[in-house]
């Protein structure tokens, strides 16, 4: 029976070594490495004139994630305390941007967000800027949303949002009913019900939802190429000019890709770490 199921596993194993092991060890290895072939620590003492880049990609993560736990957990919650019939509604409603092409929803906000966008001119058809420029004596056609850090968190947040919402729906509405009307039969109010027992344990779906969405928005490079032009260039964008662009250097983008995965593995390390000792400390 054991040697049926190995058998089993082998394209598994196969799939995941040719895949997934083997680009990360060549990564590893090119990172290493200089173009004459020795090995060097060169490509990593490089990547300081990158500290902007880094700065930045961090930066506009961490504010997509907390405008998407802000927004997620409260959807989450209220969805959760629903009936059936709505709940389905909404979690369609929530998926149905996911079954469409990330790029086409992407192109989506790039004509909306232009300055000739349907946001623009709609602000023009409803005279804004002209009461603005009548009170300011300016003279503004348009509001600049393309080609901003604001408009790269917005496509951050439009496309990941779900990932936030989903995870903390799943641990709210599984919710054992019996804890929350013991915690009312002992007297607490509503707002204490939420932050002494709902909240404590929602936070395994709040992690979950915070590396769902923390992960990807730190190495995009679609969104901050379509909706943050050459202006804001993210760590996706700039691994990406290392192995495709005129700055050709795959050495550097190797140690550049290495570094960032060894970062995104601690955080993710440290808020699984989190979450169980929260877990631990609810059973207490």
């Amino acid at each position: 029976m054991k040697n049926k199921r190995a058998l089993f596993a082998v394209p598994y194993v196969g799939w995941m070594t040719l895949f997934v092991v083997a680009p990360i060890v060549m990564v590893v290895i090119y990172a290493f490495t200089a173009a004459s072939g020795g090995l060097t620590l060169e490509n990593f003492s490089r990547m300081g004139t990158y500290a902007v880049v880094f700065t930045r990609s961090f930066k506009l993560a961490l504010i997509a994630t907390v405008i998407c736990l802000l927004i997620g957990y409260p959807l989450a919650y209220w969805i959760s305390r629903e009936g059936p019939g709505f709940q389905r509604v909404a979690m369609m409603l929530i998926m149905l941007p996911m079954w469409m092409n990330f790029l086409l929803r992407t192109y989506s906000w790039m004509s909306i967000l232009e300055n000739t966008g349907l946001l623009n001119r709609f602000f023009s058809a409803i005279g804004l800027f002209s009461l603005i420029n009548g009170l300011s004596g300016a003279s503004i056609e348009y509001f600049p949303m393309i080609n901003t850090q604001g408009a790269v968190v917005l496509g951050m947040v439009y496309n990941y949002l779900p990932f936030m919402i989903l995870p903390i729906y799943s641990v709210i509405e599984k919710l054992d009913g019996s804890l929350l009307e013991a915690a009312r039969d002992l007297g607490a109010d509503s707002a204490r019900v939420f932050r002494k027992v709902i909240l404590p344990l929602s936070l395994p779906g709040v992690l979950s939802g915070v590396t769902m969405v923390f992960v990807p928005s730190v190495s995009t490079f679609a969104i901050s190429k379509l909706l943050g032009g050459s202006n804001e260039l993210l760590l996706g964008d700039l691994i990406e000019q290392q192995f495709l662009g005129t700055a050709y250097n795959p050495y550097l983008g190797s140690a550049i890709a290495l570094v960032m995965m060894i970062v995104v593995v601690v955080c993710m390390a440290m808020m699984n770490r989190f979450g169980e000792g929260e877990e631990q400390a609810v059973m207490l």
